[in-house]
């Protein structure tokens, strides 16, 4: 399931790249690597961060599926030898996204819309979107995100929401 995951993204990364004038290259790395900090159990990725130094937030302590986004961008580049900062950054942030993201930043968090995810509400209308206007599908995303957390009764990280917050108002 991860493999065809990861061909998904990096597919859809090097679609969006060419539709945003954003180097090909670069895209399908990230989006390659996207998911390589994801193996093992939660408590094991929080572990592998402690050993390596890799400072975590209370949200990430709180929901470890964050984990793997910032372990990815280490071992991108200690393990793989990634040295292009966007590429790391686009990892470090797929998960919850922030404010102001780069393009290639945007393309991978769009991996919410590859081609083998599971159907979920909105999913079709991102999908269409993200062609048109990538930050009102970055909107979209993060609320969808956010939304879902907040009706199971989740944590919502706090950069989820600020993500959300901030492409709401690019919006208007």
């Amino acid at each position: 399931d991860r493999f065809e995951h990861t061909i998904g993204v990096m597919y859809t990364a090097a679609s969006l790249a060419m539709r945003y004038h954003e180097d090909i290259d670069d895209a399908m790395m990230a989006g390659l690597l996207h998911d390589c900090g994801k193996y093992g159990s939660a408590q094991e990725q929080v572990e592998r961060c402690q050993k390596h130094g890799i400072l975590l937030t209370q949200s990430e302590l709180e929901m470890p599926a964050l984990v793997h986004a910032k372990l990815g961008a280490y071992f991108a580049e200690k393990e793989y030898g990634v040295t292009n900062k966007g590429v790391l950054s686009a990892i470090t942030w797929h998960t919850t996204g922030r404010p102001e993201m780069t393009m290639l930043e945007k393309i991978i968090y769009a991996d919410y819309i590859e081609p083998n995810r599971k159907i979920i509400p909105g999913l079709q209308k991102i999908r269409e979107t993200v062609f048109v206007d990538i930050d009102h599908a970055i909107c979209l995303c993060a609320g969808n995100t956010v939304n879902y957390l907040r009706k199971n009764g989740k944590p919502v990280d706090p950069m989820s929401i600020e993500t959300y917050q901030y492409y709401s108002d690019k919006g208007e």
